[in-house]
């Protein structure tokens, strides 16, 4: 365990609570999570061992986020099992990149991107709110493998935040979800994407088990309410979410592209 003060240790378990209700609902808890952990941690920490941590921590909420959306929500898990299979090759094959890799050239592009998606959500109100179209066909499932497993599941590994966000954005353009079923179906993906990078970070003796472990049980808190409340609120509620985290996510990566420096 690092020498962190039990008032900083209280803050990094708030913020895994706040990060597992947020993951939860429409995905980017590690929008707080991990800068959290990178401001917490010891100065002279090496950064890999907040993102490996971040990864620990995350899965546990992740899983049991899933779990209960599995229970309660309409989940094709035979579908989502398949593109979280091709999200942890993705994941595997970013992180492996990762190492050689600038991604400060990527976060221009992921902006806009994002920004993009903030004003088709605006202005397409009914995204995602209407009733799920029933199961998906064949090409569709296999668009959703190749776009939200591999292509995202690489991205989570070469660069990581927004992944969730992402996730839901393109199982319900693709598969024709409504939010609350695209979240659901997100979770399982993207325990499979935590599961490809945790097990890099772990072989590269990256991860703080004892602290993740810690702050695990308040992510796995904040995870499971956060699934209650969007299967509670509904897919308006989860749009609502989505929006301001996107914005989020455009603003934090702003900042540390321009203002930062």
């Amino acid at each position: 365990m690092p020498d962190i003060s039990l008032t900083m240790m209280a803050v990094l378990c708030l913020a895994a609570l706040a990060a597992g209700w947020i993951d939860a609902v429409v995905g980017g808890g590690g929008l707080l999570l991990l800068p959290a952990l990178l401001l917490g941690l010891p100065a002279g920490t090496p950064a890999a061992h907040a993102l490996g941590t971040n990864k620990a921590v995350a899965i546990v909420g992740t899983t049991g986020a899933a779990i209960t959306y599995a229970r309660k929500a309409p989940v094709d898990v035979r579908t989502a099992v398949r593109i979280g299979l091709a999200a942890l090759a993705g994941s595997s094959a970013g992180a492996f990149f990762a190492a050689g890799m600038s991604t400060e050239v990527l976060k221009p592009v992921i902006m806009v991107v994002l920004l993009g998606v903030a004003a088709f959500v605006i202005l397409r109100p009914s995204f995602g709110t209407a009733p799920a179209a029933g199961p998906a066909g064949p090409r569709r499932v296999l668009a959703a493998i190749g776009l939200a497993g591999l292509g995202i599941g690489f991205y989570d590994g070469l660069v990581g935040p927004g992944t969730g966000t992402f996730l839901v954005l393109a199982l319900t353009a693709v598969l024709h979800l409504d939010l609350v079923a695209a979240s659901a179906t997100a979770k399982i993906v993207n325990c499979c994407t935590n599961a490809g990078a945790l097990a890099m970070f772990a072989w590269q003796g990256a991860v703080l088990w004892q602290l993740a472990a810690l702050m695990a049980v308040f992510n796995l808190a904040g995870g499971t309410l956060g699934a209650h409340t969007a299967l509670k609120k509904g897919s308006g509620f989860v749009r609502v979410v989505l929006l301001t985290v996107v914005l989020a996510l455009v603003a934090k990566m702003a900042y540390e592209q321009w203002i930062a420096q």
